[in-house]
């Protein structure tokens, strides 16, 4: 991994994780922002809801088959997530963990590393 500072970094994994999202899930979010806290990598993404599913979300039993799928379908990718942080930030990951809010359309995917992030890149 070449140096980067940290606002590169968060940029990169930015990227993608979008990437990711229309490839994999069928459509972008509408935002995406990363935050590298410590051995941390938080990623918020809004807008990931698609028309289909937010009516679906209407119903209280509508809401948890939305959470269930989305939640099923990124870990079915778990290893290639995994694998994306890794080659960008050079680190391995620990775990990964996510949810979705049906009622915002905004997602929440967070890794713990094995180390620091924070104190391999510049500012």
């Amino acid at each position: 991994m070449k140096k980067m500072t940290k606002g590169q970094l968060e940029a990169a994994i930015s990227e993608a994780i979008i990437k990711f999202e229309v490839e994999y899930m069928g459509r972008g979010p509408e935002e995406t922002r990363t935050y590298i806290i410590n051995d941390m990598i938080l990623i918020r993404l809004k807008g990931v809801l698609t028309s289909a599913e937010k009516q679906l979300a209407r119903g209280a039993e509508g809401k948890l088959l939305v959470k269930r799928m989305r939640v099923q379908l990124l870990e079915d990718s778990r290893k290639l997530l995994e694998s994306l942080i890794r080659e960008i930030t050079g680190i391995e990951i620990i775990s990964l963990h996510t949810d979705i809010s049906t009622k915002t359309g905004e997602r929440i995917i967070i890794f713990t590393l094995e180390k620091n992030i924070e104190e391999t890149v510049g500012s």
